[in-house]
């Protein structure tokens, strides 16, 4: 798994076309390194890395981190001048270290750093390479003891002092060079040491078992001098020429919010070519402009229409100009068009202006909607000049309140609608006829706005929803939740008593963000995702394989930074693994807000172009605006940029643009490798209302090819296209024939497509139940086509097959099927809807509690006198409706359990557990009677064990017994929980 670092690259590349390709530059170049690091924490590779990458950024140095060791290839060394090894990989395989050695030989650089000394152990030709093997180690505070005090690596370099891992090697190879050592009594330990192999030359130092010495400023000098050292003079010397961007900085008023000391300081505007300089993609991309200030301003989002030209909207009203009248604001919606193929916008039109904080853009309806809150606008160019004629609100009721926390993030879906997010500002308002009310979440609403539908919850501030091209949604949200998935629709689980943050679940797998930058400045998730936007995944064949369908990338303005989501199937679902960034900046107004797609299938970025980012809380000397956002005059209304990037591998796109009035050009559209072709020309077919082009629809659906990475989305888009014409509602025989026969596809996207798309009728369920979707091979197929038998009519059989499905052992585990089996269960077993109810109210219940912070939480511990059957604790008060915590230990030599009940039925539930003794599967229910006298309890624990439970406490006061329902203990074992409406402390005797 690669992991880019962003250190800075040089973008200056003469380009030849608008098509990708490039004129390879030679002379003065930044060094590119790759680092090899692995995933345990005993020594972080992830905290060096990124501690090397800010130290050395601005010196021109770029580092890109990989865990995966299979990247010592021939290939990918190639691209490197050098490579670090921080990690401890015992062995290497051939192929490996032959990649290695030829890397070394060849006249590259190697930098094996600390454990690197352990690694790959089994190759001696390795061992001898790195120069030594470490054998031993004990820790202590050492100084440096210099050998060679005029070798290069030690120029401008003061001796210092550390504590660390004290290494001692074994394996050493005479021919090294030593420059320092480490003198314990009379023992002179090797510490520092070059070594030559062919024309390359090695580096190593023992130095580096954690960040004690990782922020020594000695040592970071060290492995900069010696990085230099290793790589040769030829690329040293041309790293030297190579123009560095030393941006000024001034004295301004600055939020703190690190407390830093020194406090931060402005940093001066840089042009475009200045702040290229300053950013770092992946080896072999290149960052390509297309248009800037003073044409545009403040792009916050992008859309491309069906000629391929970009349209932007611009926010210079961010974030503190609310007007009452909206009509009134400076905002704007703008086309941006490269009219003579040069890869520059050149040609500047405004579509619409007088908007007031506009924060998306979709293409629907033969026009444009625009989520401008609390509205959301239609508006249609009814004559051909570019200019909107038509402006009608479709849908009111955003808050705006908060103006970082509104509806954004609009996409066309699959399904023909229209797809968004909205943070806590909320939606209250009615549509067709609906009352909604919904924050933090989640919606699709119909392209004409007359229907809306709730998705599901998030945590937090929501900013970010993204499709792949197998039709999975994911999202992000502003503050530590850059990746989420949605597993089912709140709609289904509504039915069964689930809150609306169950259908979307947090899956991103790291916490770091990885700035370039030292100047990092945030209001809280420190060096985290505090400002996460977007979740666009990469779905065009322009960009490296790995990047297909499998890559998202979340932007994050206050870091400077995009990030790469690697999505990876987890069951049903998703898990998130983390790839860096595919763009870091160190400018520190460089501000990417969008990333998406484009046409052409490079990925577009508009940078926002602010210093001043952060909405709220309100830093300490400033004062709050409207929006809910402090005011600041340093926030720019004026600067902002478009950039293209793009892969210098690419190959031309096959399609310019699409004529909507021409069913060829957009049977063509459905069949591209971009997705943004295949979505707009399905858009455009669905728009158009042309049902004659069904059989070349069918065709396409029949088509059972598959890609390089065994999609066809083509099929996928074709049935949504038919969906979308309204040719799957039943009265078109073939066309239902067709959907029905795609359900036993052989692409696992398209089965679930077919199953999504048809409608809700006794024939689609026969052909669902004769396709055997409930055992899908698939997962992620079968979880969709479970829910597609939800929607059908009752069925008993249904219900009974749903019933053995949920005893399957690979549902069960899955989280999204099992909660989907259950959603059927629902539906289709008569009378099992009270018990799922009853069941997921108090699961529900019990997460809710379990969220609370400790400090609002009644703590009280419990424990069981040994050898007598008794409760340590006769007796605890609690406040009414309060919060409590019971820790519950057992000391004693057998198992116990702990029970609160009902007031006045200790000897009811007594006698009922007497009873549940005499049956041989009691202990399956830990002989916990099954009656609603039982308020809470815990499972049975066995000696030495502990558990804790959560309630809150009953509303009504009195005594509740709480006993232990072991067979013949409760009637000795058992005390009384007080519970008082008095204000009184709480406590336990």
């Amino acid at each position: 798994m690669k992991k880019y670092i962003a250190i800075a690259v040089i973008c200056l590349v003469a380009v030849v076309s608008f098509k990708g390709t490039f004129i390879k530059s030679e002379g003065p170049h930044r060094l590119e390194l790759l680092f090899l690091g692995h995933t345990p924490k005993n020594h972080d590779s992830e905290k060096l890395a990124e501690i090397l990458s800010k130290e050395y950024f601005k010196s021109g140095i770029n580092i890109t981190y990989t865990t995966d060791v299979n990247d010592l290839n021939n290939n990918t060394l190639s691209k490197y001048d050098g490579l670090i090894v921080y990690a401890n990989y015992d062995r290497i395989t051939d192929s490996q270290a032959e990649a290695l050695l030829s890397f070394v030989k060849s006249g590259k650089g190697f930098i094996p750093l600390h454990s690197a000394s352990f690694c790959f152990r089994n190759n001696d030709e390795v061992v001898k390479l790195i120069g030594g093997q470490f054998q031993t180690h004990k820790t202590g505070e050492f100084p440096m003891t210099v050998v060679d005090a005029k070798h290069e690596i030690m120029k401008g370099l003061t001796p210092f002092t550390t504590w660390d891992e004290t290494y001692v090697h074994t394996k050493i190879n005479p021919a090294i060079h030593v420059i320092t050592e480490r003198v314990e009594g009379d023992h002179h330990e090797p510490y520092t040491w070059t070594n030559t192999y062919g024309k390359g030359r090695v580096f190593y130092t023992a130095y580096g078992h954690d960040e004690r010495t990782f922020n020594n400023p000695g040592f970071k000098q060290l492995v900069y001098n010696g990085i230099l050292w290793a790589v040769g003079k030829d690329a040293a010397k041309q790293l030297a020429k190579l123009k560095k961007p030393q941006p000024a900085y001034s004295d301004a008023a600055i939020p703190n919010y690190e407390k830093r000391d020194p406090a931060p300081k402005l940093q001066a505007i840089m042009s475009p070519e200045e702040s290229q300089l300053l950013t770092q993609l992946p080896v072999g991309f290149k960052m390509q402009l297309f248009a800037q200030e003073p044409q545009i301003e403040k792009p916050i989002a992008m859309a491309w229409d069906e000629r391929g030209r970009l349209w932007i909207v611009e926010t210079v009203d961010y974030p503190n100009t609310v007007l009452e009248n909206k009509d009134q604001g400076a905002d704007r919606i703008k086309i941006c068009e490269d009219t003579n193929g040069d890869g520059k916008a050149d040609k500047f039109t405004i579509f619409a202006d007088h908007f007031n904080l506009p924060t998306s853009i979709v293409f629907a309806n033969g026009g444009v909607i625009v989520a401008q809150a609390p509205h959301t606008i239609f508006l249609k160019d009814t004559n051909g000049d570019d200019k909107a004629d038509i402006r009608q609100t479709i849908i009111t009721g955003w808050g705006f309140n908060d103006t970082h926390a509104v509806a954004s993030s609009l996409h066309y879906g699959f399904d023909n609608n229209i797809w968004g997010t909205v943070g806590y500002s909320g939606f209250n308002g009615t549509v067709g006829g609906k009352q909604m009310r919904i924050s933090n979440a989640a919606y699709r609403f119909a392209p004409d706005g007359k229907w809306m539908e709730h998705m599901g919850n998030l945590s937090n501030n929501t900013w970010g929803v993204g499709f792949s091209e197998n039709n999975d949604v994911f999202y992000s949200t502003a503050n530590n939740s850059h990746s989420d998935y949605l597993g089912i629709p709140q709609r289904y689980l509504a039915t069964t008593g689930l809150p609306a943050a169950t259908s979307i679940l947090k899956i991103d797998g790291h916490y770091g963000v990885h700035a370039v930058t030292k100047n990092l400045r945030q209001v809280d998730v420190f060096d985290g995702f505090t400002a996460g936007a977007g979740h666009n995944l990469y779905t065009a064949r322009n960009f490296p394989k790995e990047y297909w369908n499998r890559i998202a990338f979340v932007n994050e303005p206050t870091a400077r930074v995009i990030h790469r989501s690697i999505l990876e199937k987890d069951g049903s679902g998703f898990k998130e693994k983390d790839g860096w960034s595919l763009l870091a900046s160190a400018d520190e107004w460089m501000a990417p807000v969008h990333s998406e797609v484009g046409p052409d299938g490079a990925v577009w970025v508009a940078d926002w172009y602010n210093y001043i980012i952060q909405h709220n809380p309100v830093p300490k000397g400033f004062e709050n605006g409207k929006g809910n956002a402090y005011v600041n005059p340093l926030r720019d209304r004026t600067h902002g940029r478009i950039y293209r990037i793009v892969w210098e591998g690419a190959k031309p796109s096959d399609i310019k643009k699409l004529d909507k009035n021409n069913p060829a050009d957009l049977i063509k559209g459905l069949q591209s490798d971009n997705m943004f072709w295949r979505m707009t020309a399905q858009r455009l077919i669905v728009e158009s209302g042309n049902k004659a082009i069904a059989p070349q629809l069918y065709g396409l659906i029949r088509d059972t090819k598959t890609d390089e990475i065994g999609l066809n989305p083509t099929a996928i888009h074709a049935l949504w296209t038919l969906h979308g014409l309204g040719l799957l509602d039943g009265s078109n025989a073939e066309a239902l024939g067709v959907a029905e026969a795609a359900l036993k596809h052989p692409v696992a996207g398209v089965r679930k497509a077919a199953a999504a798309v048809l409608p809700s009728t006794e024939r689609t369920s026969k052909a669902l139940l004769g396709a055997n979707v409930i055992t899908d091979s698939d997962l992620n197929a079968r979880r969709d086509m479970i829910l597609a038998l939800v929607d059908v009519p009752q069925s008993d059989q249904i219900g009974a097959l749903l019933l053995a499905a949920q005893k399957d052992p690979v549902n069960a585990k899955d989280k999204w099927i099992s909660l989907a089996i259950e959603a059927g269960i629902v539906k289709h077993v008569k009378g099992a809807a009270e018990g799922i109810l009853a069941k997921n109210k108090e699961n529900t219940e019990m997460e809710a509690l379990a969220r609370i912070p400790a400090n609002r939480v009644q703590a009280v511990k419990i424990g069981v006198i040994q050898n007598e059957m008794k409760f340590d604790t006769k007796a605890i008060t609690a406040r009414a409706g309060a919060i409590i915590e019971i820790e519950f230990t057992n000391p004693d030599f057998m198992q116990h359990n702990l029970l609160i009940l009902q007031k006045g039925t200790l000897e009811k539930v007594g006698a009922a557990a007497d009873k549940l003794a005499q049956d041989p599967k009691g202990i399956e229910q830990n002989y916990i009677p099954k009656m609603p006298e039982v308020l809470f309890s815990t499972k049975l624990i066995n000696p030495n064990e502990t558990v804790k439970v959560r309630f809150r406490v009953p509303t009504e006061p009195g005594d509740y017994p709480f006993i232990c329902s072991f067979p013949g203990h409760w009637r000795i074992m058992n005390g009384v929980l007080t519970v008082t409406a008095a204000q009184g402390p709480p406590g336990q005797r």
